[in-house]
This record gives structure tokens, sequence and C-alpha cells, in this order.
């Protein structure tokens, strides 16, 4: 295959490895359009057939710009103009007809792995850049190399090279250049994730409970806080319309109006990496009083124990914070307003159920009772009559969707979290005790070897708060009832794993755990100290040298001369490279002294095969083997087989020859 066809489809190659990532964001005609033109592009290389008209393209391009606004509305923007940006370079290959066209698709190419980012910082898509960015250095290195046969494998090694000799100052400019507040870091839109809502219904939680996505990382100094300590808080349902459970309001930042928090015992301190969730609020431990530091983010918390955000974010957050396990809420006696919400069923709902309230309220050993031995007999219940903790209970409701509780406590009792939760506040209700559902995580999974602790989306929870007039708000998880091991040692359900899972699960049943667990300790490092990496550790960095209490100007200052230093080796490496040659140019050089004794001008430019038709014709037959040799240079040169460096024994040869002929031979 001819150097130019090989080299231009490398170059596609490389261009569809770095458009491929962007597929799911692109509109379909993008994507329809960036394969043809490439595929065209193989397919002229392939043939050695001309480029097309340069009207096309520039009717392509206008084609694609239409599209692009009927797709999005502008052209400006972060979707549209990475749409623009992958047009642009496939249609640039239609046009390469100079060195200087390659020089644009290769700078497109590396400005479009930079677009990437603007989607996923994950580790998988650095890796994938990485990739792409070695390409495209190749294919600037095989640009660079305009005569011979460089094989791909020597530009490769050429252009791993020159990276891997960027690579210290790069690392270097990414850990002392100076974090500048949220103007740092790129905006994570494509980490937009799901998670906790602000309504549920019979089911929805159960629905993430099969999702396996990690939704925090929270890591405790002391690494021995029990499972049953680890409620994360989400939004609070008090409002009930007979099939939906929502706050008392859906907006957020909720009206902040706190209550008493009373808290007794020793703190615990924790560590929290929040992934991004669809709900500008904080599931942070019960209970925590005082705010997280957030950068240009403030979080308040609200009258419920929860704490709401300024502003939804996309960003992963890093925070650090202290908790109250031993909490009284609300000590003192509610408003009739909190009460009337708090004990509000509408009409219709649950007509059996609240019935069996009424007979159960009426035992003799409850008439009198508090709230919390009412619970307490409420949890006896679940424990003794058969109730079932699953994730597959069925669809209730759907003859009559008010009757949705009845058929779960009084029928089938079968259900997740959520249906234990909702069923214990409507006895509580119908029973007369001001009740609600709080959801959010609880559990975790065992601390890793740096004490991170994984909170997955799986770990999502609902449970129960009754009033109690001496205690105010008081916890009551009815899961615990019926699944202990779900609260105390996070021991969630799992659904049944498909053909390929089970059939893994079967050979090695703790290999998809290692593999899924090495991964995320991979991508958590990732996190910590590339994405993550702030202003804060690198004055920790500062600390750790030697420096008392440095501030960015310390930092800047730092910079500043470490890269004077670079700076100074790189001039004295560069005067002490330019004291060398060229071994081809020496080679040169040798030859054309050797030429001169021979009475041969031996011009600069004169390449070896016009050198050794000059011999043959001063010297002809006893000049051959002077010749022969000079073509032998020629296809060490510029042959499919090139040499990376000349031969010195072939030039040792060459003089011998060049002595001999000077001896022997006098010129025609």
């Amino acid at each position: 295959m001819p150097r130019d066809a090989r080299d231009t489809l490398f170059l596609l190659a490389v261009i569809l490895w770095t458009v491929l990532p962007h597929v799911g964001h692109l509109p379909p005609w993008c994507i329809a359009l960036t394969g043809l033109v490439l595929v065209w592009r193989a397919h002229l290389a392939f043939t050695n057939a001309p480029l097309p008209p340069r009207w096309l393209p520039i009717a392509a391009l206008a084609t694609a710009t239409a599209l692009t606004l009927l797709s999005f509305r502008t052209l400006f923007g972060k979707d549209p103009g990475v749409t623009m940006a992958v047009v642009l370079m496939a249609l640039k290959t239609l046009e390469l007809r100079a060195r200087r066209d390659a020089f644009v698709v290769f700078f497109l190419g590396f400005f479009l792995v930079l677009t990437h980012f603007l989607y996923s910082q994950s580790i998988g898509v650095a890796a994938a850049m990485l990739v792409s960015v070695w390409g495209l250095l190749t294919a600037l290195v095989l640009a660079h190399l305009p005569v011979g046969q460089p094989s791909l494998k020597q530009a490769g090694s050429l252009a791993l090279r020159t990276a891997a000799l960027g690579a210290p100052i790069m690392v270097l400019l990414f850990v002392m250049f100076p974090r500048i507040g949220p103007l740092w870091g790129v905006p994570q839109a494509g980490l937009a994730g799901t998670g906790l809502s602000n309504s549920m219904n019979l089911g929805s939680v159960g629905e993430l409970a099969v999702d396996e996505r990690i939704a925090m990382r929270v890591r405790f100094p002391d690494r021995s806080v029990p499972g049953q300590r680890l409620y994360f808080r989400g939004p609070v349902l008090t409002r009930f319309d007979g099939v939906l459970w929502t706050p008392l309001s859906i907006d957020y930042p909720l009206p902040i109006r706190t209550d008493p928090l009373v808290t007794t015992g020793a703190g615990v301190r924790y560590e929290i990496t929040l992934e991004p969730a669809s709900l500008p609020l904080l599931p942070l431990l019960e209970a925590t009083p005082d705010a997280p530091s957030l950068d240009g983010i403030e979080a308040r918390r609200r009258e419920d124990l929860g704490w709401a955000l300024s502003r939804l974010t996309r960003d992963r957050l890093r925070f650090t914070a202290v908790a109250f396990p031993e909490y009284q809420l609300n000590q003192g006696t509610l408003t009739d307003r909190q009460r009337q919400q708090t004990l509000q069923l509408p009409d219709g709902v649950a007509p059996r159920t609240r019935a069996w309230a009424e007979a159960f309220r009426a035992r003799p050993d409850l008439v009198s009772a508090t709230p919390a031995q009412l619970a307490a007999a409420l949890f006896r219940h679940i424990r003794t009559d058969q109730y079932t903790y699953t994730l597959t209970p069925g669809v209730y409701g759907e003859a009559d969707s008010r009757a949705a509780i009845d058929e779960f406590w009084l029928d089938r009792k079968q259900g997740f979290c959520e249906h234990f939760a909702a069923s214990f506040v409507v006895v509580m209700r119908s029973l007369g005790v001001p009740a609600r559902i709080v959801t959010g995580y609880q559990g975790a999974e065992a601390p890793d070897g740096e004490g991170w602790r994984v909170v997955r989306h799986s770990n999502a929870h609902a449970w129960a708060e009754y009033w109690q007039e001496d205690l105010g708000w008081v916890r009551a998880d009815p899961t615990a009832a019926v699944a202990p091991d779900r609260i105390f040692s996070s021991r969630n359900l799992r659904p049944t794993p498909g053909f390929a899972g089970g059939a893994l699960a079967t050979l090695s049943p703790d290999l998809l755990p290692q593999l899924r667990s090495l991964w995320e300790s991979l991508d958590n490092r990732w996190n910590q100290w590339v994405l993550n990496y702030s202003r804060g550790q690198q004055l920790d960095a500062l600390a750790r040298l030697g420096i008392e209490s440095p501030s960015w100007q310390d930092l800047a200052k730092l910079l500043v001369l470490t890269l004077s230093g670079l700076a100074l080796v790189g001039v004295a490496w560069a005067w002490w490279d330019r004291q060398r040659q060229d071994p081809w140019q020496r080679q040169a050089a040798a030859v054309a002294g050797q030429l001169r004794r021979l009475g041969l001008p031996a011009l600069p430019h004169q390449p070896p095969r016009q050198l050794a038709g000059e011999v043959r014709e001063k010297f002809g037959p006893p000049g051959e083997p002077l010749a022969a040799l000079l073509m032998v240079a020629e296809h060490q040169r510029y042959g499919r087989a090139a040499l990376a460096r000349p031969s010195r024994a072939w030039l040792a040869t060459l003089r011998t020859e060049a002595r001999r002929l000077l001896r022997t031979t006098s010129p025609r």
C-alpha cells in the first residue's frame, strides 16, 4: 500500500476512535454524515481516486449548519458546538491536499479530545482520550517525516517518547497551578445522576433498589460505626393523596424554620464524596446539625432535619461533617396545623386498614398506650404475622389504587421498605398519632483499604417517624422488624442475575463482586486525587514541603521558580542538541568530502542517486563499485526499509573505495 494511503487510513482510524465516545451525545444525522464522510474518504485513499471538488464540502457544511439549527435552535452552546466540531473535522478530511490541511485536522482532533470532558470526566473517557492523543501525535510525526517509508511503529514510538518527555511538566502544572475557586474544573453534566425523588408511591423505592450505581462514598475515622446508625436523611414526605406521598412543599430549597434540635453524646466525624443527584439536597447522616463547607453553594437545614442546597449541582461534592446519632428533634408541642398535616388521610383510602387500626387500639393492653408502645406493638405484629420482605411483591391497587395499603397490610403481606413505611404511617395516623415518611439511604458496604464505604442507589430506603410529646419526632423503621439484616448488616436484596451473571456466579461467586470492587476502588482514587484535587490539597502539599501557613501566593511563587528552572534546563538541552547533527547529514558531508577529492562538485542538494550517476559518467567501469555504494545509501535513506541512522561500516567502505579509485584511476 502506498505510504500516502496508509497514513490517511491511520488518521481516519484515529478520527473515528476520537468521535466514537460522542455518539450518545450527537444527533443521528451527525453520526450518519460523519460515518459516510469517513468511509468515503477511506475509499478514496484505497483507490487513489481524486478528492471531490471544493463546492461539495462547502455544500455539506451548509447543510450541517442548517440541521444543527434545526436540532438545537442555536449554533451556540455545548451540544451544537460539539456537533459542528465533529462535522468540520470529518469534512476537512476531504480537503487533505497539503500538509497544512493535515495540520488543521490534527488540531481539530486535539480540540475534539477536550470536548469529551464536557460530558464526562471518568477514568474510562480519560484513558480513551489518551489513546486519541497518542494517535494524533503519531499522525503528526508522520506528517513531519515527508520522505522515506517510516513505519507506524517507528512514528508511534517517537510520539510516545515525546509525550513522555512532556508528561512531567503536565503533572507539575496540574499539581501546582493555583485553583481559582469555582472557575476551575469543567461542569460535569455527563454525571447527572438520578437517585432520591421528592415523591413516593408503592414500588418507587424498589425501583432504586436494583440500581447498583454509586450514590456516595462515606469514610469515618472510626471504621466500626454500626450499620444501624447509617441513616442518610433525604426528603421527608408528609402529604398523602391516597396514592402519592409528597413533602409539604416540593419547592427547593424549602422554607427554612429550624425547630429545636438537641444532640447528646459524642459526635461522629465523617467525610462524604457525593455523586450528582436529581435534587438539590444533601443526604447527610442523621443528625448533622451544622452545615458543611461547600465552595460556592449554600447548604441550609430545613425544619424537618433535611439539608437543602441553594442550587442544583451537577458536580461531585466532597466535604466533611459531624453527626450526632443520639438526638431529639422538635421537643415541645405540635401546632394545630402541623398536627392536622401529619394526621391527614384522604377519605376512602385504606378503609379496611383504618378499621383494623381501630380494633387494634381497642385491645385492653393498648387502650392507654403511648405512641412508643403502639409502635412497638405494630413491630411485634409485623414480626409475628408472616410478613415478607421482597423486591418483587407484585403490583398493589390495580383494581382500586386507594385500596393498595389494604391489600398489602391485610392480604398479601409482601413488600419492600416503602410498603412497610407507608402502611405503618397510615396505621399510626389511624391510631391518632402524627406520623410521616422519611426517605434517604440506609447502610453501606464494608470499608475498603482506605476506609471508604460505598453507598449505592440500592441502599435507598424509606422509614417512618412518629410524634411523641415528650420526645418530639422519633424514628421507627418497620423494615427492621421483618428484615433485621437489611438494617443491621446492610444486606440488601439482590435481583435475580441474568444468564451471564448467573453463569459467572456459578463458576466463581466472588468474581463479579471482586472485579466491581477493584474498578470502583480505582475510580474512587481517580475522583479523589484527580477530579476533586483542590486548593486545600495543594496547600497541604506545600505544608508537607515545610512551608508554614502556605497560601496561594506561595504556590504561585513555587510554580514560577520551578517553571523557570525547567526553562533553563530546556535552554541548555537545546544548546547541546544544536551541537549535534542529523547522522544522515554527517554522512552526506563525509561522502561529499570524499567525492570532491575525486574532482566531483558533490553539491549539498544532490541525492546519492545523482552522485552515483556523476561517478559513472566521470570514471566509467572503475567507478562502478563506488556508484553501487552510493545506490546502497539511496535505498537505506529513501527506500521502503529506510534505516534510522546510517551504517558506520558502510561509510568506512566508501572511504576505502574512494581512496582506491583516487590512486588507480585518472579522470577521463
